[in-house]
């Protein structure tokens, strides 16, 4: 066995350090969620309205409706 002393916790201070480095962490992990969300749910999501919309007919569509006789005030 040896005799030598233990080295002394480090007491001040630890929380900070810690939570210098989990800040970081958490700042940098929610940087890549929110990239991961714009380029993976919310990109498509536009492209696919886009493309619904540039061939889209309102007027086509409400004849359709109103031949179908979803609207009663329109006859």
């Amino acid at each position: 066995m040896s005799s030598g002393a233990l080295p002394k916790p480090q007491m001040r201070g630890l929380l900070a350090k810690r939570l210098r480095v989990h800040i970081v962490g958490a700042f940098i992990m929610a940087l890549g969620v929110a990239a991961a969300y714009k380029f993976g749910v919310a990109e498509p999501r536009k492209k696919a309205y886009a493309d619904f919309y540039r061939g889209y007919d309102s007027m086509k569509d409400f004849e359709e409706m109103k031949k179908a006789g979803i609207f009663q005030s329109a006859k």
